[in-house]
């Protein structure tokens, strides 16, 4: 039996983009995040499972359940399923972090 390829998305000399594990017999997804571009981030969401932030590097103020709160490089964030959250890019060093989606495919309940 083969491995699967392990898959990396190189934008503008940044790792970045989306793994859904469905795809390669994974039981999560994963999105990567590297930018430098201030507020950058999604519009508020949910999803049906848990989503773990593990930040790398710089700063983000995310809004989960109506509670702000500033995540920053080393720390790492779990929203439960079903909980609004969104984030955006605050801090003046270089936003790099892992999202990971409890999930094989990403399902998003877009609120905003």
């Amino acid at each position: 039996m083969t491995a699967p390829a392990v898959l990396s998305f190189l934008v503008d000399g940044a790792m970045t983009g989306q793994f859904a594990g469905r795809d390669h017999g994974a039981a999560v997804s994963v999105i990567l995040v590297d930018t430098d571009r201030p507020g950058a981030g999604p519009r508020l969401h949910q999803h049906p499972y848990d989503e773990t932030f593990v930040m790398h590097s710089g700063e983000a103020e995310f809004t989960v359940a109506g509670e702000r709160l500033t995540a920053r490089a080393g720390q790492v964030l779990v929203v439960p399923p079903w909980t609004p959250h969104k984030f955006v890019n605050t801090g003046p060093d270089r936003l790099v972090m892992t999202n990971i989606h409890a999930n094989d495919e990403f399902v998003t309940e877009w609120l905003e």
